[in-house]
């Protein structure tokens, strides 16, 4: 098991590499380097259905009970978060190379950040993960309510660009599925975090962020 965390940890520091680099390539406008992000995420792929079938293998036969099963089990689930959230920067690569000879509607400085924080997120959440962290796990989704506001802003933003000349709603929207992409880059946070209470105290819940209470006011 030791062996498949470690393996859960590279796969980890792939995505977390894919989708900073994918952001910065936006940023520089650099297609070739784009190319290699979409190129990298099969190798992502690759990574998560070998780990997947060591996970079915020690399944199959040593017959865990408990909290192995649970940590099995939960691996699984964790690995699928992980090739997602790498199909998000393949996603932002994307775009980079539709946009063709476009410039950006604006500097990026949001969006890095965004990347960055979501990026470590992933790196503290898959930490919690292999040492059972439960406190790590049940706060730090809390974090994400940062990456929320950091959206909301883009979004603003975008929209006064779209307010003042209709013609920048194109480019408008490139940023802002970027920036969507990012957003649920971090949503995906929780959900390991989720997996890693469920392992070590075998209670599986969801954890309520703001967002949660946000929606829940709007319908009061």
């Amino acid at each position: 098991m030791q062996q498949v965390k470690d393996e859960v940890l590279l796969l980890g520091s792939m995505v977390e590499h894919a989708i900073i680099g994918s952001v910065e390539a936006l940023k520089k406008r650099d297609v070739k380097a784009a190319e290699k992000i979409i190129a990298e995420d099969k190798e992502i792929n690759k990574k998560r259905f070998a780990i997947e079938n060591q996970l079915m293998i020690l399944i199959a036969t040593q017959q865990p009970m408990a909290h192995d099963l649970r940590l099995l089990a939960s691996t699984m689930e964790i690995i699928s978060e992980l090739e997602r959230m790498g199909d998000y920067a393949k996603g932002i690569a994307n775009i980079n190379i539709r946009m063709g000879e476009e410039t950006l509607l604006k500097p990026l400085i949001d969006v890095p950040r965004m990347a960055q924080k979501g990026a470590d997120m992933l790196h503290r959440a898959l930490t919690a993960f292999v040492q059972e962290d439960v406190a790590t796990a049940q706060t730090l989704p809390v974090e994400d309510d940062e990456v929320d506001a950091l959206y909301n802003q883009i979004y603003r933003e975008l929209m006064v660009f779209v307010i003042e000349d209709p013609k920048n709603i194109e480019r408008a929207n490139w940023l802002l599925w970027v920036a969507h992409n990012l957003e649920r880059f971090s949503d995906r946070v929780t959900n390991i975090c989720e997996r890693t209470i469920f392992i070590a105290t075998g209670e599986f819940g969801e954890i309520k962020s703001s967002d949660d209470e946000f929606w829940k006011n709007q319908k009061k």
